[in-house]
């Protein structure tokens, strides 16, 4: 399939079309090798849209890795996968200055010569990332906030678009760091993936042991998905989700007076203001991706979840009490009305 070529300029409401016309296409492509994971998906095309960053949070052998390539094909973007193991390095990642031997005349010159690591790909599947420590963890929150990395005393940009999706297994805890909340906050969604249905896992037997899987084409190419996601902030809200998304957001803090019992007793930090943003944002990029000409509150309720849930810092009677960020965020939900 040859990925269709950008007409421009595109008024907002063919682009609006052709966006939703788009995310279809891009669906149908991945299901040709991804069987089941469909709200999966459309969570990731959200985090597209959105310009943002996700983390997939799912036990191995769930197909978070073949979702992420598979995306990636579809779109005909560069793809990139980073293994975190505890010895990695922030230079592993971002690349690091090697000396360059260069002949000036009948001489030779040394010069340092940036050599661009992993990181340097429209999208990048970071693979375990709660495995490596600290130091290269604040190497991936300036590229996943700033979109570029300092090397040497250098800044060097990443290319646009640039997005990361990180997994995190979420049973095993050894040899493990807890991610900082810094950059927990950075991530627009959490999405956990969960075990297929009974007559989809049927069906990943079939279809996965009989030969190899189909080869993708792009679906849409950069520059579309660009004008998409610029077009995506545009997108109006209305002042009752705008409302929605503000409260659901403060009514995860225990400070909160009207706060449900479950903020109280569990939580001993909510949602910051990037709660809020994330959820109107996400509910734009919800509606674009189904051709909607503006976000409203069921926008808001359907990203509640993923948009909130990774921003809730539990105490340690949640963990005692078996409670769980889904169950605070649903008691939030129903507190607001949601």
């Amino acid at each position: 399939m040859t990925a269709p070529v950008l007409e421009t300029p595109l008024r907002p409401a063919e682009l609006l079309d052709r966006c939703a016309a788009a995310c279809a296409r891009l669906k149908a492509q991945v299901a040709e090798v991804v069987i089941g994971q469909d709200e999966v998906v459309d969570a990731m095309l959200v985090t597209l849209l959105a310009r943002g960053h996700a983390l997939l949070v799912g036990v191995p052998g769930l197909a978070k890795t073949l979702i992420v390539g598979s995306v990636a094909d579809s779109l005909g973007l560069t793809f990139g996968r980073v293994q975190f193991t505890p010895d990695l390095l922030p230079a592993d990642i971002t690349g690091t200055d090697v000396l360059n031997e260069v002949e000036v005349g009948a001489g030779i010159r040394r010069e340092l010569r940036f050599l661009p690591g992993p990181i340097f790909h429209n999208l990048i599947l970071a693979d375990e990332i709660n495995r490596t420590p600290p130091k290269t963890q604040a190497a991936m929150l300036q590229a996943m906030q700033e979109r570029c990395v300092t090397v040497g005393g250098n800044t060097h940009p990443l290319p646009d678009p640039f997005q990361v999706f990180a997994t995190q297994n979420p049973i095993e805890q050894e040899g493990t760091y807890p991610l900082p909340e810094a950059q927990l906050d950075r991530f627009l969604l959490d999405i956990h993936v969960d075990y297929p249905s009974e007559d989809e896992e049927r069906e990943i037997a079939r279809r996965t042991t009989s030969g190899r899987l189909k080869k993708l084409e792009p679906v849409l190419v950069a520059a579309e998905l660009r004008s998409f996601t610029e077009l995506v902030p545009r997108i109006p809200v209305t002042e009752e989700a705008i409302e929605l998304s503000v409260r659901l957001s403060r009514l995860s803090r225990p400070s909160t007076p009207e706060a449900p019992d479950e903020v109280r007793r569990y939580v001993r930090f909510g949602a910051g203001p990037r709660g809020s943003q994330a959820l109107v944002l996400s509910a734009k990029a919800r509606a674009a991706a189904r051709g909607e000409a503006a976000a409203d509150v069921e926008d808001i309720a359907a990203m509640a979840l993923p948009a909130l849930r990774h921003r809730l810092v539990l105490g340690y009677r949640a963990e005692a009490d078996g409670v769980k960020d889904r169950d605070v965020v649903n008691a939030i939900r129903r507190k607001a009305g949601a």
